[in-house]
């Protein structure tokens, strides 16, 4: 395997869960919730992160970079919040679910702006810069879909949860159902490509040539 190769996408990804951890707990602490502050989830270092859930976001990449031959990198962490302030404040708590996907559109976006810039690389660094570019595009887009299925324990589930309380009685009968996260992710991860290559494809024709995908 090359290890370049490799580091791409686990330093993409390691990045990327850190904006959309930090993305929460910073909105919730802005409504109020100071939890994840208190924990020292509300920045853009990744370590506190790392250490809050060291399997999602160090060994389940490593194994699913290993496992895919260095094809997929994929993980999760997670910024903790108080029960009580979302049932007290919905709309709240909504935003707090929406703001980690939304930061991974923002990255997305950055990436698409560098890619549009860099349309014709006239050299090894701006190739390089390409790539990267390229790796934030596809990772965040799958991570800001991904996550905005609205099924627990996904954020997408927390915002209809805000914006619809009684829809909470359901997401926690799932949730009580034991593996159902288990099950939710093999699903997700079976069916959504029905989803996500569409979207991909689409991003790509915006883009002038070289594709990204290509």
């Amino acid at each position: 395997m090359n290890w370049v190769e490799l580091l791409l996408p686990f330093v993409t990804l390691i990045i990327s869960l850190t904006v959309h951890e930090a993305a929460h707990a910073w909105v919730a602490m802005l409504g109020g919730d100071r939890t994840a502050y208190g924990t020292g989830q509300v920045t853009l270092n990744p370590i506190p992160h790392i250490r809050r859930e060291p399997f999602g976001m160090v060994v389940l990449p490593l194994l699913t970079l290993y496992a895919s031959g260095g094809k997929y990198c994929f993980g999760f962490a997670h910024a903790p919040y108080n029960p009580d302030w979302a049932t007290r404040y919905p709309l709240r708590a909504a935003l707090m679910s929406l703001a980690g996907p939304l930061a991974n559109v923002l990255l997305a976006a950055i990436a698409f702006a560098v890619l549009w810039y860099i349309a014709r690389p006239t050299g090894g660094s701006e190739q390089a810069i390409r790539d990267i570019a390229a790796q934030f595009l596809r990772l965040n887009l799958l991570l800001a879909m991904f996550n905005l299925v609205p099924l627990p324990p996904l954020d997408g589930a927390g915002v209809v949860r805000g914006l619809y309380p009684p829809s909470g009685r359901l997401f926690d009968a799932i949730l009580a159902i034991p593996y159902s996260t288990l099950v939710v992710i093999v699903l997700l991860s079976r069916y959504l490509g029905d989803l996500f290559w569409p979207v991909f494809f689409t991003v790509d024709r915006w883009l002038p040539y070289p594709t990204i995908f290509g």
